[in-house]
């Protein structure tokens, strides 16, 4: 019986890659740049599975263009807004992800991202690169201490607990957030934190506010004027959910007015395009879309992939199907 036709759309760790030449009869994209959508369309009639990345754009167009042949697709990622599962669904293509893996590795980027931006990490690495850097004094560079504040969390999954535990437990941070369905206070209080039932309440109360809810039409914009309007005077906006999140629009002008303080950003709407107004402002932090970005979290995520095209093809449920 012949091995599944399988494309890796992107490189992965050479550990996972050895393990599906191994399992299946796989085509490695070699140059390792993000295919085009008529690309995916050609490659849905050709493959018996594709394993796409974020970096991969999967409309309705590309389930249409040809029959497909595909019957799975294997998201390198616990992320699928990329993916529009409903045309997948449609055609009986299976949509699987990679949850819990990189839970550790992206609440520690979004910590990262609150203490460099707060302290002025990045212009002050800069300063010191550029020879800019004439030597200590009392109010050279002062930022905005952590430790104390308020950390308003928007969506409490797995990240967004992990990061609650290093707010408070790490940081003495008080806790608040919102989350879409109630979580059990007691469920809550382990993280030492508390739900509020707006995000406008969480808005109100937040030294700092960091994005883990996940993309979504529901969810697009969640960001907007009105909201980073309602940010506490002063405040900083972390995300590292995914970028259209936020209306960059919006936050460029909150920026630039002084409505928030500033921002720390590994996530973009158009990737790898930023907005030149944020590559210029010193209050920004940006980072090239780091959140799982560790040997261990990757090679784990790709090890995910693996366990659900295998389980799929020997004809068993894949453990982490979304579609």
């Amino acid at each position: 019986m012949s091995k599944p036709r399988i494309l890796v759309t992107r490189r992965w760790p050479s550990a996972v890659e050895r393990i599906l030449l191994e399992r299946f009869d796989v085509t490695l994209n070699r140059n390792d740049q993000a295919m085009s959508v008529e690309a995916l369309a050609q490659a849905i009639g050709e493959y018996d599975a594709i394993l796409p990345t974020v970096s991969d754009k999967l409309p309705a167009a590309v389930f249409d263009a040809v029959a497909p042949r595909t019957r799975i697709l294997g998201n390198f990622g616990v992320g699928y807004n990329h993916i529009d599962t409903n045309a997948a669904k449609n055609r009986g293509i299976v949509v699987t992800n990679t949850p819990g893996v990189l839970t550790d590795c992206t609440a520690d980027i979004a910590m990262l991202l609150m203490l460099t931006v707060a302290r002025r990490g990045g212009e002050g690495e800069r300063q010191v690169r550029s020879g800019e850097w004439a030597g200590w004094c009392p109010t050279h560079m002062i930022g905005t201490k952590v430790t104390g504040k308020t950390v308003g969390i928007i969506g409490f999954g797995r990240i967004g607990k992990a990061l609650a535990q290093r707010c408070h437990f790490g940081f003495a941070m008080d806790v608040v957030f919102y989350n879409r369905s109630p979580v059990d206070p007691a469920e809550a209080a382990r993280y030492g934190a508390r739900q509020l039932p707006r995000v406008e309440d969480v808005l109100a109360q937040s030294d700092f506010v960091s994005l883990h809810c996940p993309g979504s039409a529901e969810n697009r914009h969640l960001m907007n004027a009105e909201r980073l309007a309602a940010m506490k005077p002063g405040a900083f906006l972390i995300n590292t959910a995914r970028g259209d999140v936020v209306d960059d629009v919006a936050l460029i002008s909150a920026l630039k007015s002084g409505v928030i303080r500033g921002a720390g950003l590994d996530v973009y709407v158009a990737e790898p395009r930023v907005p030149d107004a944020l590559k210029a402002m010193e209050n920004v932090v940006l980072l090239p879309h780091l959140g799982s970005a560790t040997e261990e979290t990757r090679t784990a995520m790709g090890m995910k992939v693996v366990d659900n095209i295998t389980a799929f093809f020997e004809g068993r449920s894949p453990p982490d199907r979304v579609v």
